[in-house]
């Protein structure tokens, strides 16, 4: 049971860490000249991961279950935001890998979402929250 409890709490810290790289990024991008909507919809991204990274870190049972399942469907959201923008734009935007920190933000959101997606089917498991 300690076991247990031991390993769902690294995969909330983890995944707690995994929103807070991508809101971070998207709180550097704003510092660092994003502007207009998109850089309000940057902070608006950075605030739900803040918000969500503590809801993941510091809520126990179906509150927990919750957290993770809302963390994961915004990060994979984010995620998909990303790829639209770099394929076949998205809102009129069309980014490239050459935009600053693209290919970073690609990488930890991908790996975020997996993060979740983990921490989701560890919490959701019977006996387990």
């Amino acid at each position: 049971m300690i076991h247990t409890r031991r390993s769902t709490m690294v995969w909330q810290v983890l995944s707690a860490v995994a929103l807070l790289a991508m809101g971070g990024l998207h709180l550097w991008l704003v510092f660092h000249g994003t502007g207009g909507i998109l850089g309000i919809l940057f902070v608006l991204n950075a605030i739900g991961g803040l918000v969500l990274a503590l809801a993941v870190l510091l809520t126990r049972g179906r509150l927990l279950q919750v957290a993770s399942v809302l963390g994961l469907l915004f990060l994979a959201g984010t995620l998909l935001a990303l790829v639209l923008a770099l394929t076949v734009g998205l809102f009129g935007i069309r980014s490239s890998l050459g935009y600053d920190l693209a290919l970073e933000t690609l990488v930890v959101e991908s790996v975020g979402v997996v993060i979740l997606l983990v921490t989701t089917a560890t919490v959701l498991r019977p006996g387990r929250a």
